[in-house]
């Protein structure tokens, strides 16, 4: 079995004044992990039961305990920032990256989640903290399941392509537990809920977004999907694991979280999906079938080079569609 070192690849993508790290990084993961021991004294989570065959909540049982403080950081004069631990299941605590701008009482708040491997480290760069901040909007940025912080008391072979099933439906779910907490806190404007997501990110939003109505706004760049072709052709599957992924087995796992089929139920009330054309992790043929699985409505943007992907990019221009969304959304109670 390969390093997981080897299976990733390294690109960089213009957001404002900051480079983006995001799937294709070679990142964190470096020391082999244990198989997961239970920790007996552990008694948190007992009765916590989770279906990975939908993304929805109802089939599982988490149980949210009491969050933990890491560290805000109130030097900068325009935001602060947030670092909470939150956990909903055994073994598997997620760190919250929660940005609010200074003087704007209940912001909109837009999530944010990027593609393996990318790890958080972006949520920590000033520059990125300062542009989904700037326009007076909360940013809220966690990574998926078996992703950097994430991969932890797993034997090496264990990775998001083969662990696929399960990594879609937790992260999934953990996205709706976000909202959760986000909701508790009560210093957001929860009427005004917007996502970005890139990669097998935009996947798990997608069918986040399908089973949870609260995500009002979604962007998607460049999800995964129509998994039997991506399987079977995508760069990005190591080829000396593809035979593994390209079983009927395998695929009937992931058959029930495939994003193409969830697409036409998404409940944002705008969605946008925006291509890469010239992006090679997402098999041309896959792109065009996830493209005419977007619902009526949605608006669909195509970058044939990298060049037009920059020019949209930069200085966070792509972040104006959202707002300018979110913004329009009309008031609660509103007649429309």
């Amino acid at each position: 079995m390969p390093n997981p070192l080897s299976r990733r690849f390294i690109r960089t993508l213009a957001l404002g004044s900051t480079l983006l790290f995001l799937a294709r990084a070679s990142s964190a993961q470096l020391s082999p992990a244990s198989p997961p021991i239970a920790d007996p004294a552990d008694t948190r989570f007992q009765g916590v039961h989770e279906d990975w065959t939908s993304p929805a909540l109802t089939g599982s049982h988490l149980m949210p305990v009491r969050p933990l403080a890491g560290f805000v950081d109130d030097t900068h004069s325009g935001y602060t920032v947030e670092l909470l631990q939150v956990q909903w299941r055994w073994g598997d605590p997620l760190d919250l990256y929660v940005m609010k701008p200074k003087g704007v009482k209940k912001p909109p708040v837009i999530l944010y989640l990027y593609g393996y491997p990318t790890d958080t480290d972006i949520f920590r760069n000033d520059a990125y903290e300062d542009l989904v901040t700037k326009n007076g909007y909360a940013a809220v940025g966690f990574v998926s399941a078996l992703t950097g912080h994430r991969y932890h008391d797993r034997p090496m072979k264990d990775w998001i392509i083969s662990e696929l099933q399960e990594c879609l439906a937790t992260s999934a779910h953990d996205v709706q537990m976000v909202l959760n907490y986000l909701a508790a806190r009560g210093d957001l404007d929860m009427n005004r809920v917007g996502m970005f997501a890139q990669g097998s990110g935009a996947s798990i939003a997608i069918l986040a977004s399908a089973v949870d109505p609260r995500i009002k706004v979604l962007e998607a760049l460049d999800p995964w999907g129509d998994w039997p072709i991506w399987m079977a052709t995508s760069p990005f599957v190591p080829e000396d694991e593809r035979a593994e992924y390209v079983k009927p087995e395998f695929l009937k796992k992931v058959a029930a979280l495939e994003p193409v089929d969830w697409l036409p139920k998404i409940q944002a009330k705008k969605f946008r999906l925006d291509n890469e054309l010239f992006e090679t992790n997402t098999p041309k043929a896959a792109k065009e079938k996830l493209r005419a699985a977007a619902p009526a409505g949605a608006s669909v943007v195509l970058y044939k080079n990298m060049e037009e992907f920059k020019a949209a990019f930069q200085d966070g221009k792509n972040l104006e569609w959202i707002q300018h969304e979110l913004q329009s959304l009309p008031e609660p109670g509103a007649s429309h």
